[in-house]
């Protein structure tokens, strides 16, 4: 494994959760970075091909940087180029788990995040108001303004496409607070997700409640009250330098605490029946997502991305050995996360 000197690039900004998610990753295995805030003009770096942030700039094998936007192969991309204190369970089974873990982070929790932010009077007040100041720059008071118009006007609408609207918002609100009372629970013995150190998913979820818990004035509230174990985690897990991990810190996935099983469970409820959903719309070339989660009818755009998300996590279950994946059918039974793995992708 080749050992880079340099210092990994990154361009970003605070109100980003899959910024703050890639952030706490880097502080985490000690690997040296620098952030380009999204404020500031970013010089000599190739464009990525879609604007998203973070944007990561990593070098080819001539040398020459390559932007690179997507959080997960991210993190994969690292463990490749760095050694030690890895976020990837050893165990292939564990890391199915922990694939959806984070899976579920970044693109259920993010129903919520951007939800609440642009949902309620209050929060779309404050993302408009201190949003542009991170990613604009400097500016006077009435141009501040104008941009906080602007942005909220482009990302009022864009609620459609994550699937918060008259139909869905209050399962959308429902299942965040299931997932904290799930959370929390397990916060009150464990450490992590999957034992006494993060994987990608524990990063994947903190990215979200970075904003949930941290900065959006409605979910920040809620989660202060109904789970303050949580929000507490949710500051301490941003920086996890000082943490020194041990190859026994991961849960034997054959022994998995209750606690766990009823984070997965959730997963089950409300994720796995959206992937499904979404991948046979995808599949079909159809208009809108519908169908039924948690017995309440569900209706959004489809997600050309979440497909490719059920496709990449099948392949990570069928690349298992036989008997890693009994192990991982046996951890996920009962949860309804198995169907994910045992439908077709017309299910």
């Amino acid at each position: 494994m080749a050992v880079v000197h340099d210092l990994v690039a990154l361009h970003g900004v605070p109100g980003s959760p899959y910024t703050r998610k890639m952030l706490a990753v880097l502080r985490y295995r000690r690997i040296a970075y620098r952030l380009i805030l999204a404020s500031h003009e970013v010089q000599g770096l190739p464009r990525a091909k879609v604007g998203l942030l973070p944007t990561f700039y990593f070098p080819d094998a001539e040398g020459q940087l390559q932007a690179m936007t997507d959080s997960t192969p991210i993190i994969r991309h690292l463990e490749k180029m760095f050694a030690g204190r890895s976020v990837r369970p050893a165990d292939p089974a564990l890391a199915l788990l922990d694939a959806l873990l984070e899976d579920y982070g970044d693109e259920w929790l993010t129903k919520a995040m951007f939800h609440y932010r642009w949902h309620y009077a209050d929060d779309i007040a404050h993302a408009a108001a201190i949003l542009p100041a991170w990613t604009r720059g400097l500016m006077p008071d009435a141009a501040l303004k104008e941009a906080g118009e602007t942005i909220s006007g482009r990302q009022i609408p864009r609620l459609r496409y994550v699937g918060s609207n008259e139909s869905t918002w209050g399962l959308i609100e429902a299942s965040y607070l299931r997932f904290l009372e799930a959370m929390e629970a397990h916060l009150t013995v464990h450490r992590f997700l999957l034992g006494e150190r993060p994987g990608a998913g524990d990063f994947g979820c903190l990215g979200q409640l970075t904003q949930l818990a941290l900065f959006d004035p409605t979910p920040m509230a809620i989660t202060a009250v109904k789970a303050p174990r949580v929000f507490a985690w949710t500051s301490a897990a941003e920086d996890l330098t000082g943490l020194e991990p041990t190859d026994a810190d991961w849960f034997d996935i054959t022994a998995l605490p209750s606690t766990l099983t009823a984070i997965l469970k959730e997963v089950g409820r409300v994720y796995a029946p959206l992937l499904l959903a979404n991948a046979k719309a995808v599949q079909a070339g159809a208009a809108e997502v519908v169908t039924e989660i948690d017995g309440q009818r569900w209706v959004q755009q489809p997600f050309t991305y979440q497909a490719k998300c059920l496709m990449w996590l099948r392949q990570e279950y069928t690349a298992l050995a036989p008997a890693d994946r009994k192990r991982a059918d046996a951890a996920l039974a009962g949860t309804g996360c198995e169907v994910l793995f045992g439908s077709p992708m017309t299910a």
